[in-house]
């Protein structure tokens, strides 16, 4: 099977099946490095067609009959998406090709006919690349940048207009990698130096002296110093939410919700082995990645506890540190996880429900004098500030602490960590840290 042909039978469990695509990449990447096939391209096409899909349907029904086109079978959607999009986002793959390649696929898959209509749509739009876009604000952002209308009229309620598209534009960009350094194996300075003798550059954040940046993401992944554990990979919103959580050395922390682990491998760095770091999640194959993830690092302070958080127990104020890392709508991940622009029909009040309860479950384990750290991966207000200050109304026995001790004050806000991916180039997050005094 070759490449785009894979790609078609992924999009199509994704787009029809509702399959979570970065499970079906994983798992589709393995036997394409087996037979040699690229994995690069497999991923662009998979991943684009997936987060530009909305774009890519907006130009198409410019060559098409817009209604007709859109009561088209996903399948015919799909050949077309997979040839628009190389014509459009793959400088490396030569028009000619881009066409002749798709309508072979169509050819293959559908037959004849359909290989025609898509050799014809395709060529149209060669002939006429130049595409107008509609004028008013949420239907111009969310067809030129590929987003659900609602969730832009959202945004620009919360934000405005040019803040929303800055929002929507970076979200579509290819993300530098950020990494994160194993202070129990090595240092920044020898990291950066390790890096720069295979003429990878690497930049420290700004935002916290373990965190580096590098556009030169694929060379890293396959160097050898990440099998020996010198670094992980972990976005420097998610390593600011560790360092509010400020765990010390010997402590107890429990970390719900852990799984896959990243913030619970950094807590464990943190801790320098020492202490113990209770890890709560109930889905095995997550839990059995943050097994592997402190095996490679060799953190051997993590105890991992295979259950619902919330039957966990016993329940007791028994932990220094408690961190409640809730489930969320994850708006501020986009960039990443390209299915979950397209998910925002979730119920919003059952979430809302959730974590308030995994909130006021989290609290009951910490001691009088310890901390809850409550975060999320989304700028939603509902899910973040308004979560925290319902929770301090009615719990007298927690105070919020100005975030700003801990990590730099241009990601805080009210006392809050909050980061705005476009203007810290990383994802958006919230958290808010409190202080258990009675």
């Amino acid at each position: 099977m070759s490449v785009r042909q894979e790609a078609y039978s992924t999009i199509i469990k994704i787009l029809k099946d509702r399959e979570f695509s970065d499970t079906l990449l994983h798992q589709k990447a393995k036997k394409l490095k087996a037979s040699d096939e690229s994995v690069s391209l497999y991923y662009h096409l998979v991943k684009g067609i997936i987060k530009f899909r909305l774009r890519l349907d907006y130009i198409l029904g410019k060559f098409t009959d817009p209604k007709r086109y859109a009561n088209t079978d996903i399948k015919i959607k799909t050949l077309l998406y997979i040839g628009l999009y190389q014509l459009i986002y793959l400088d490396s793959v030569p028009e000619h090709a881009a066409v002749n390649e798709t309508v072979q696929l169509a050819k293959t898959i559908l037959g004849d006919g359909i290989a025609d209509f898509v050799n014809a749509v395709l060529r149209s739009y060669i002939r006429n690349p130049e595409i107008i876009f509609p004028t008013e604000p949420i239907e111009r952002i969310s067809t030129e940048h590929s987003y659900p209308p609602e969730l832009i009229k959202t945004w620009i309620e919360l934000w405005g207009e040019e803040d929303t598209e800055y929002l929507a534009i970076f979200f579509n960009e290819t993300p530098q990698l950020h990494v994160r350094i194993n202070r129990t194996a090595t240092t920044p300075e020898k990291l950066t130096k390790y890096f720069a003798k295979r003429n990878i550059i690497m930049e420290t954040s700004p935002a916290s002296k373990m965190m580096l940046h590098t556009l030169q993401g694929d060379e890293v992944l396959d160097d050898v110093a990440f099998s020996e554990g010198y670094f992980s990979i972990q976005d420097t919103s998610a390593a600011l939410i560790v360092e509010l959580l400020d765990p010390q050395l010997e402590q107890s922390v429990l970390d719900m919700f852990a799984a896959p682990g990243g913030k619970c491998t950094y807590i464990a760095e943190i801790m320098e082995n020492t202490g113990e770091v209770i890890a709560v999640d109930k889905i095995p194959n997550k839990m059995k990645l943050l097994k592997q993830a402190a095996d490679r690092l060799q953190l051997f302070n993590i105890s991992l506890v295979v259950t619902d958080t919330f039957t966990y127990g016993p329940v007791a104020p028994a932990y220094d540190r408690v961190l409640v890392d809730a489930p969320c709508s994850g708006w501020g991940v986009f960039g990443r996880k390209s299915d979950l622009r397209w998910q925002i029909h979730q119920n919003i009040g059952d979430l809302l429900k959730l974590q308030e309860k995994a909130l006021n479950y989290g609290a009951n384990f910490v001691k009088p004098g310890g901390y809850l750290v409550y975060s999320t991966c989304t700028m939603n207000p509902q899910e973040n500030e308004e979560q925290i200050n319902k929770f301090l109304a009615q719990n007298s026995r927690f105070q919020l602490v100005d975030a700003s001790q801990f990590i730099p004050s241009q990601y805080t806000e009210a006392g809050f960590f909050k980061s705005i991916p476009f203007k810290h180039n990383m994802d958006g997050a919230f958290a808010a840290k409190l202080l258990r005094i009675k």
